[in-house]
């Protein structure tokens, strides 16, 4: 299958200290949805940044839909569309106004300019409200209308750069629904950075984990998580001093492979997670230091990025991302 994007050694440097992509390299084929895992400043924005030509490379050599970024960056920005982070809308013109003109811009004809619009206010279900203006308008609203925006040109790559950020549950589940409408019925290959654990395992086809500029791990959800091969029970303590005297406690409990804590909270790994529950409990009365919780679970990917990079992942709404109202109690970073 034909490479949709291609990475080899992709730098980007800000100023002599500062290495924010550190020489990474990616495939992703066409028809793939990629996730592009990582915290805040991990260097996923930076890559985008690259990857559209919005930045160029220190170092390295990246390919999108066929055309080399740094040699032909008009052409890559006529084959691909682009959602960052922050929706830049303006909020004067109605839906319509704003999709119209972005087709214009791209070179259809005024008539072709409103089909497309009203196309692809249908696929956003914005129809309703594609004629009143933009400021009107909610937050997942905009980022719908900034979804479709990223499709006037009938892309074949897209690039969603946390697109779900901010939103509520219900709408975030809607961005979602499109983005695998259009990649199973249009063969739309999208490449999503996101902190949110759980879109990533929903979304992704493939999954890259960024940390501190380097890519740490990369394969499907499920691969990610049977490298694992353990189940993992989380406990959560009162106070770090519990905490930490639990982890020497539970550290020598026969067939445990790691123990991982973090600020009040430790992760046990081993292959029969339920059998071992009594042993750890009578381990953690005999060392003063009881659990307020406990809760054995399957590897999730927050189990896999806080093996791969020694810290769980942090979002802007609180530790632990998707995982954590999932159930999973562990937050933080690690000691």
């Amino acid at each position: 299958m034909a490479e949709a994007i291609a990475t080899q050694g992709l730098t980007k440097l800000f100023g002599p200290d500062i290495r924010a992509v550190d020489g990474i390299d990616l495939r992703v084929e066409e028809g793939q949805i990629f996730g592009f895992l990582g915290q805040n400043g991990s260097g996923k924005t930076t890559t985008v940044r690259m990857l559209t030509t919005l930045l160029r490379p220190t170092a390295g050599t990246a390919r999108v839909a066929g055309v080399d970024v740094i040699a032909q960056p008009a052409e890559v920005r006529r084959r691909v569309g682009v959602a960052l982070q922050e929706v830049g809308l303006d909020e004067l013109q109605t839906g319509r106004e704003v999709l119209t003109l972005q087709g214009q811009l791209f070179g259809l004809s005024a008539k072709a300019a409103r089909e497309r619009a009203a196309e692809l206010l249908e696929v956003v279900t914005l129809t309703e409200a594609a004629d009143r203006p933009v400021r009107g308008y909610s937050g997942g609203m905009k980022r719908r209308l900034d979804l479709a925006c990223a499709l006037v040109n009938d892309p074949r790559v897209v690039f969603l750069d946390e697109p779900t950020t901010g939103l509520d549950p219900i709408t975030r589940d809607a961005v979602w629904r499109y983005v695998q409408e259009l990649n199973r019925e249009r063969g739309v290959t999208f490449f999503l950075t996101t902190q949110y654990l759980e879109e990533a395992d929903r979304l992704a086809h493939t999954v890259a984990i960024m940390d501190r500029g380097k890519v740490v791990a990369e394969g499907s959800p499920a691969e990610l998580k049977a490298r694992i091969g353990t189940d993992v029970v989380a406990l959560t303590f009162a106070g770090g001093e519990l905490a930490a005297r639990a982890e020497a406690a539970l550290a020598r409990l026969e067939g445990v492979q790691k123990v991982l804590r973090a600020e009040t909270e430790v992760a046990v790994y081993l292959p029969n997670g339920a059998a071992a529950v009594p042993a750890m409990v009578r381990l953690l009365d005999e060392a003063g230091a009881p659990a307020e919780e406990l809760v054995l679970k399957q590897p999730t990917l927050d189990d896999v990025f806080l093996q791969v990079t020694g810290h769980h992942l942090q979002t802007g709404e609180g530790a632990g991302g998707a995982g954590a109202a999932a159930g999973t109690k562990l937050a933080g970073g690690a000691p």
